[in-house]
């Protein structure tokens, strides 16, 4: 069998493009901010071979605001002024926006993208009705894949909640590092070889 030239020349690129993918994922991972994210698991529809979970990160939206002050209600002192930092949605359905993704105090946090601002790109965030600030919602799930004989952590058991460590680059949807199980405070890694 002989390798023609050509063929050997199609391998450096893809083999120069997969190296160049996993260097930058590398990259982001050694120098962007890292946080713990409570996620929500559901039934994923995607038509890729091999077993993984669908996660929807729950984010802190409470130093963001809604798109209309008619889709919060906000706390009010005696006086009948309102508190800061905190709300609740009050919307017959889901209110969705456009926010940049921070870390900070160990928090993943939704801040609004005003929709004025056509040049900044950021992730879509839902308030669902009834929901507190800091229990909005990224609209594009995170998928984590698990080894093929991996014990599914889903559905979880009441008390317990999933968490997931994700790398937050400045642009694009935060990257899954590892899950966590937690349950009366305590945490659990859970380690998928």
């Amino acid at each position: 069998m002989k390798i023609s030239k050509t063929s050997i020349v199609l391998l450096v690129i893809q083999l120069a493009l997969v190296s160049s993918i996993a260097a930058k994922y590398l990259y982001q991972r050694s120098t962007c901010p890292r946080v713990w994210a409570r996620t929500a698991a559901y039934d994923p529809d995607m038509v890729m071979r091999g077993r993984y979970l669908s996660l929807r990160l729950t984010v802190d939206g409470c130093q963001s605001t809604l798109p209309s002050a008619l889709h919060a209600i906000f706390p009010r002192n005696a006086d009948g002024t309102t508190r800061p930092n905190g709300f609740h949605v009050n919307w017959q359905g889901a209110v969705q926006f456009r926010a940049k993704l921070k870390v900070e105090g160990n928090k993943l946090l939704a801040i609004r993208i005003p929709e004025a601002d056509l040049t900044s790109k950021g992730v879509e965030v839902m308030a669902m009705p009834g929901a507190s600030c800091d229990a909005l919602r990224v609209v594009e799930p995170v998928d984590f894949f698990i080894a093929e004989y991996a014990v599914d952590p889903t559905p979880l058991k009441p008390g317990q909640e999933l968490w997931l460590e994700v790398t937050v680059p400045p642009q694009g949807p935060p990257r899954p590092i590892q899950l966590a199980l937690k349950q009366d405070g305590a945490w659990k890694p859970l380690a998928f070889q």
